[in-house]
């Protein structure tokens, strides 16, 4: 879809969420997932490989954190039982993370006993970050029951990033990392990348590291009529859709817009940020400081239906995460977000992210906000390469990176850790 042409970018696909999956795979096995960063069903990943999960015929149950909008301490929601705990902290610090880490690990491990008490489990799967999921798994080990890495985040390099040094607490993040692989079944990695670390730096066996990527579930992500108040007056928007932290490299974004409005004098672009994290209050007030408050919407964290409308109403999407070590291995959501809605965008050139936009996206220089931003201009000047980047980017998704893609490697996964396939 291009903002300002007549007709919106729909995709074909009729990829729906599956409800039963053939043959129930997974049928009567009881399966407790922990995740500690987000609560569900917000964590649009977790979110849906419990359903999957449930779909394949398994009983599961979910520990998560509470937070804004999902302060029940237990739903039961789409056949997945969620139990959330208080996480009262918002850690800025070193010392403030460890001291989240140990109150979730406590409510990790009391709910995990409640649930292995009133429903049994059969196998625990940890998302992580942190890397201390391992110690709730660890004693159920001792009943035969299987652990289940899920590699969101390669913890070493995100600590380097968040506080741009290593010393005893990255030495700390190194040792916790080899101790979960070490203590896990099976692995699943987010990319490739992530796969080899498994294998090199965890020592895993490659047979027990399956790549299940965080594909958009089409059946939601589909797109909505433009709403032309996300575009401030202007005939272009640009859209930003992820956390507010401080590697995510907002700041260069606020720099690309600075030098679109200042130097190049261009007055008809509007940038809309959609997003929650730690360092918002500190974005706005940079945004606030430069002059751009009439030229940047920061949305906060916001419901489906904004985050789709700005998706739909953007002409180019943007991923200005830093390079880095971290940055290059991850794989970003937003990334396929704006290629399942059909739209191009500009990032700087990591390895997975440029695996998994190909031509979707330009590539900027790393770090250079000031060739983001002229990359940026170059797309919205641009409505016939932005339509094939956005086609191209569509298609991708639809026949290679979707959720739907994704099923067989994670119940493989499952079967793997449960040694049905010797059954």
């Amino acid at each position: 879809m291009i903002t300002g042409s007549p007709t919106l970018l729909r995709s074909n696909s009729n990829q729906e969420f599956p409800t039963n999956i053939s043959g129930q795979p997974l049928a009567g096995k009881r399966v407790l997932i922990i995740v500690e960063n987000l609560p569900l069903p917000f964590d649009r990943r977790v979110w849906q490989e419990a359903r999957t999960l449930k779909a394949a015929g398994a009983i599961v149950s979910v520990i998560c954190p509470t937070g804004k909008g999902y302060e029940k301490r237990y739903e039961f929601i789409d056949g997945v039982h969620i139990y959330r705990h208080p996480l009262p902290l918002d850690a800025s610090t070193a010392f403030g993370y460890l001291l989240e880490y140990g109150v979730a690990l406590f409510w990790e491990t009391v709910l995990a006993w409640r649930i292995f008490f009133t429903r049994g489990i059969d196998v625990i799967q940890g998302c992580n970050p942190p890397d201390l999921m391992f110690l709730v798994a660890l004693p159920f080990r001792l009943f035969g029951i299987r652990f289940i890495f899920d590699h969101h985040d390669i913890n070493p390099e995100l600590f380097e990033a968040k506080f741009g040094k290593r010393g005893l607490l990255w030495r700390l993040m190194v040792l916790v990392e080899k101790l979960t692989f070490r203590t896990a079944t099976v692995s699943m990695a987010t990319n490739q990348s992530y796969q080899k670390i498994a294998i090199e730096r965890g020592r895993m066996s490659p047979e027990r590291v399956f790549v299940v990527r965080s594909g958009p579930d089409l059946s939601r992500l589909k797109p909505v009529d433009p709403v032309a108040r996300w575009k401030n007056g202007r005939p272009h928007l640009v859209g930003y859709v992820g956390v507010m932290g401080d590697q995510e490299g907002i700041d260069l974004l606020i720099d690309a817009a600075r030098y679109i409005v200042r130097d190049l004098g261009r007055d008809d672009i509007q940038f809309c940020l959609v997003g929650g994290g730690p360092s918002l209050a500190a974005l706005k007030d940079m945004a606030a400081r430069e002059g751009l408050n009439d030229y940047i919407t920061f949305t906060g964290r916001a419901p489906d239906q904004d985050l789709l409308e700005v998706l739909s109403t953007m002409d180019v999407g943007v991923n200005p995460d830093r390079v880095n070590p971290m940055n290059d291995k991850s794989t970003m959501n937003k990334i396929m977000e704006y290629m399942a809605l059909g739209k191009p965008m500009v990032q700087f050139d990591v390895t997975e992210g440029r695996f998994s936009a190909q031509d979707a996206s330009l590539y900027a220089v790393a770090n250079d906000p000031v060739d983001m931003a002229e990359k940026l201009v170059e797309l919205v000047d641009d409505p016939s390469r932005r339509r094939q980047m956005g086609e191209f980017g569509l298609r991708r998704v639809e026949s290679e990176l979707s959720w739907t893609y994704q099923i067989e490697p994670l119940i493989g996964a499952y079967r793997c850790a449960l040694r049905l396939d010797r059954e």
